[in-house]
């Protein structure tokens, strides 16, 4: 339009003259638009569990799926998210410059390898066993052998691995595990012994030392910009909830065991940094962003930070969203939207903070959007 505009014959001088000057700010708009929607990483690949799946759990035999209505509710239909729309990945994905969403691994086809994919799958954990009493699912190694195959395709793709090697160090690596070692192992003694064969320190410390082993193993196969997601206040879920006794209160002990681990994940990117000099490793603080909004709710919109959206019993926590289960009306409102997993309203709000910080406690030593700039 400004093209054929500021070409337009026939106007007397002065007409000419000020078109002209208008000209040049539709273009310089123009501009400045299209640089704010450029993409600015090549790829991202995404590491995780129900908190980021999009669907690779589907076709498992697993309790651990999403691949029903009410989710996706408000995406246009189920997909395997855990949630009524978006997740953190979405909207990171989005604010990357990114025009589509990462696929999911048993999913992308050909060249959209390029762009990154989502190797994330509900009910995984650090551990291989976390989440066994559920059914199938992809491990954190599971994983990372994924990514691997996934490498030997962009070797074949871009013609070598000298030329693999330089396309892959400039992509993001999101990686989000731990918490189902927690939710689905350490505390849930009837299925697993980890609880007594280990301290909350001792745990921490044996999840930290296999997380650093699988960090290696993509650093080993060209992964170099790493964001590494801590893990939120489990304890403060509806599901921890509807065990309390007033139905508001925390679970310290499961927070407690969180909060060790982060501290060791932080500790664990200095180390890496440290080891890998060519590459750059950061930290994002879900815990604090995720209590920031349960107590200040009003500021981010939210209402109700203590239930879920949708799901069964006490604090529609004690039994998650079933198939063609009614959810709540207004959605924004919550904080969760089922017994575990935030709304895609709460996604958005963690995801903004993980790419560009509000607080110098949200992301260490950088945010997403630093690391992409790198």
């Amino acid at each position: 339009i400004s093209n054929l505009f500021c070409h337009s014959a026939d106007f007397g001088f002065e007409m000419e003259s000020y078109l002209r000057k208008w000209c040049v700010v539709f273009v310089l708009l123009g501009l400045a638009f299209s640089v704010t929607k450029a993409q600015q990483v090549p790829c991202y690949f995404i590491f995780g569990d129900s908190l980021v799946d999009n669907g690779n759990n589907n076709g498992l035999v697993s309790f651990a799926r999403a691949n029903y209505f009410p989710y996706g509710i408000d995406f246009g239909g189920p997909t395997g998210r855990f949630s009524n729309g978006r997740t953190t990945v979405d909207e990171i994905a989005e604010l990357l410059g990114f025009n589509d969403y990462i696929p999911a691994y048993n999913s992308v086809r050909g060249r959209q390898i390029l762009t990154g994919v989502n190797y994330a799958s509900a009910a995984a954990g650090i551990r291989d066993e976390t989440g066994r009493q559920l059914g199938q699912r992809i491990s954190f190694s599971g994983q990372v052998r994924n990514y691997q195959n996934t490498v030997q395709q962009v070797v074949s793709l871009l013609g070598g691995e000298t030329q693999a090697a330089d396309y892959l160090k400039r992509c993001i690596y999101s990686v989000g595990m731990g918490s189902n070692d927690y939710l689905n192992n350490y505390f849930m003694p009837t299925f697993y012994s980890s609880s007594r064969q280990f301290t909350p320190e001792q745990y921490a410390n044996d999840l930290i030392s296999r997380y650093s082993t699988q960090l290696n193993a993509l650093y080993n196969y060209g992964a170099r910009k790493f964001a590494l997601i801590g893990i939120g206040a489990i304890g403060c879920s509806p599901n921890a909830l509807a065990r309390s006794r007033d139905s508001r209160t925390c679970d310290e002990r499961i927070n407690s065991a969180n909060q060790i681990f982060n501290s060791k994940l932080r500790s664990l990117v200095d180390q890496l940094n440290n080891n890998h000099p060519d590459a750059k490793f950061t930290y994002i603080n879900a815990y604090d962003i995720f209590q920031d909004m349960i107590k200040n709710p009003s500021r981010f919109g939210f209402r109700v930070t203590n239930a879920g959206c949708c799901g069964i019993g006490r604090n529609a926590g004690q039994i998650t969203c079933l198939p063609g289960q009614r959810p709540c009306r207004d959605r924004n409102a919550y904080v969760f939207w089922d017994a575990f997993h935030p709304t895609e309203a709460a996604n958005i709000v963690i995801a903004r903070r993980s790419y560009k910080a509000e607080s110098p406690s949200d992301a260490y030593p950088m945010d997403i959007s630093g690391l992409a700039r790198l």
